[in-house]
């Protein structure tokens, strides 16, 4: 898969100028054409290569954002969001220039209401953050996609993560978002109701949106109380096929679990070694539990007994808080420990989803291709969802490496597809997915692309994600 159709295209050389010439005056130091903040706002984690926006705008309101949109409207320059820059499929990159609006100073939490368990806040505030400011009322925001991510992006890419076994992904617990339209003006697509049967359903078109259709200015998330007891612990597996049908019987026992984390043996030997951990170098599973104290000690020991059926080790659980801590932090430095397997290796991080029943399968399948075809290439999930990542690690400078991992890429999405899956459980389509996704939803991409072009006439938002370049 080559990213060439989203790399070329016309560029609005004399809009572009123009609009920056506004931008600097309107906003002063607050837009920047320096080389290196213009990297930093193409950056992406993957080894696709970062296209670079001509100017980096930090707008401090909804406002603002609705000015940069309108004079980028007037002279069709587009218009790249920018939040943390987690992303791993190119959301940020700017394949025909134009301006990225960093939202990152738009970090306030606008309203707080406890007794109806949800929050408004701006985009740019990250989900650490807010649970910080949410920490005196006894509530949290339990989407956790594993980096510090912004609210903002969080819901233009669908996350989801560890927590999303129990309470859901973005798609479930944004009840409303604000955003300014390619028109530049701001809209809001529901209110606070927990349920409406008015009009179409847009605050769902918005989620996953990838920035295609506006700029977010604010999300109305639902919040959960924090729990009164939580347990959580590691099993090991003598099989990455015995781990996933562990947590097949789990789910379909109704097992109240809040995380259920898969990692394959070369995942496990990486987190020892990189969160000086002394583990079983097997497959493992990390569980938690949320609840009652009674609760989780009995969701906990019927797991137990579950894994033993399923030819599994000890379940070593805990309920202190300082062992539960550093458990998800070595899960979430997997990707780190894992770059360390081979030093100075960059990459691929993709990621498919299946239904539940048909997860052992597929992972099992795709641990044979890795062997057969002698990549480098742990895998991690979040198996309770049928959600797992492979890392593929590469040396970029090499062609043959690069193809040989895209070629992996395509087979595991096919794969996928195949098990009746989706190409992305997470990470979004953006420019690597791009074209897997007609694959995948046939006839429905060009409904999509109608929908583009009726909100987005001049194809100013985000061009080149998603779809190829769309005239």
């Amino acid at each position: 898969m080559g990213l060439e159709q989203f790399i070329t295209g016309a560029r609005n050389e004399q809009g572009i100028k123009t609009v920056v010439d506004i931008l600097t005056q309107r906003f002063g130091d607050r837009v920047s054409t320096n080389n290196s903040i213009r990297e930093q706002h193409s950056h992406t984690t993957t080894y696709i290569p970062s296209q670079l926006p001509d100017a980096v705008v930090f707008p401090e309101s909804a406002e603002e954002v609705k000015t940069v949109v309108q004079i980028c409207a007037e002279h069709k320059v587009p218009v790249i969001p920018f939040g943390a820059g987690s992303s791993l499929e190119g959301h940020v990159n700017a394949p025909f220039g134009g301006i990225s609006i960093d939202v990152m100073k738009m970090n306030r939490v606008i309203e707080i209401n406890a007794e109806d368990l949800d929050c408004t806040v701006e985009p740019g505030i990250t989900r650490e953050e807010l649970n910080t400011a949410l920490r005196d009322t006894g509530l949290f925001f339990p989407i956790d996609p594993g980096a510090n991510a912004s609210i903002g992006g969080m819901t233009a890419t669908r996350a989801s993560g560890t927590n999303a076994v129990r309470y859901g992904t973005m798609r479930e617990n944004v009840l409303a978002v604000t955003a300014v339209t390619a028109r530049g003006e701001e809209i809001r697509t529901a209110r606070r109701a927990r349920k409406s049967s008015a009009g179409y359903d847009l605050t769902r078109l918005f989620v996953g949106s990838e920035g295609t259709l506006g700029v977010l200015t604010s999300v109305t998330l639902q919040l959960q109380g924090i729990p009164q007891a939580v347990s959580g612990g590691v099993c090991p597996f003598p099989s990455v096929e015995a781990a996933c049908n562990a947590v097949i019987m789990t789910i379909q026992m109704g097992i109240p679990v809040a995380r259920i984390e898969l990692l394959d043996a070369l995942q496990m030997k990486a987190c020892n070694a990189y969160s000086k951990l002394d583990y079983p170098e097997s497959p493992a599973l990390f569980l938690e539990f949320h609840g009652t104290e009674a609760g989780v000690a009995e969701q906990a020991e019927t797991f137990a007994e579950i894994a033993a059926e399923c030819g599994g080790g000890e379940f070593l659980w805990t309920t202190n808080p300082e062992k539960r801590t550093q458990l998800w932090k070595a899960r979430h430095s997997a990707y780190w420990a894992a770059l360390q397997l081979r030093p100075g290796a960059k990459g691929i991080s993709t990621d498919v989803c299946v239904p539940i029943s048909r997860l052992a399968e597929c992972v099992t399948e795709t641990q044979e291709d890795i062997a057969q075809h002698k990549l480098f290439a742990p895998i991690v999930g979040h198996a309770g969802d049928g959600n797992f990542h492979v890392l593929v690690l590469l040396d970029e400078t090499d062609p043959k490496e690069i193809a040989g991992a895209e070629e992996f890429v395509a087979r595991l999405n096919e794969r996928a597809l195949r098990y009746d899956g989706t190409c992305t459980g997470e990470h979004g389509i953006g420019q690597g997915k791009a074209s897997y996704l007609p694959a995948e939803l046939g006839g429905s991409v060009e409904m999509m692309q109608q929908i583009k072009r009726a909100l987005d006439p001049n194809n100013i938002m985000n061009p080149g994600k998603l779809f190829p370049f769309i005239g």
